[in-house]
């Protein structure tokens, strides 16, 4: 289960970036408030996972699940050029994460 909480934490660090670059500073509400609700969540998720799972581990997948789907969302949108040095380097980041999941 915490396997799962972590996952599901390290997609909502994902969106909280996202909505961060998008508050404009906190001035825009709406991606302001779902900043809040998904750094919240986020931490929460987080916290429940390395109850269970250590602690570097942990932070290690949840970083290396938020990174790499903000960049996927940032070339997805066009806010990011696609790059194979980007795909190279996202995919190793994925192998680490699941490596990281294999050795515990």
């Amino acid at each position: 289960m915490s396997w799962i909480v972590l996952v599901v934490s390290g997609v909502l660090e994902a969106v909280w970036a996202t909505a961060l670059g998008k508050t404009e500073g906190f001035s825009k509400w709406p991606p302001t408030l779902l900043f809040v609700v998904a750094l919240v969540a986020s931490m929460g998720g987080l916290a429940y996972a390395m109850r269970d799972l250590p602690v570097g581990t942990s932070y290690s997948v949840w970083v290396g699940i938020g990174a790499v789907l903000t960049v996927i969302y940032a070339m997805a949108t066009g806010e990011e050029p696609v790059t194979i040095g980007k795909l190279v380097f996202l995919t190793m980041i994925i192998a680490g994460v699941v490596g990281l999941k294999l050795a515990h």
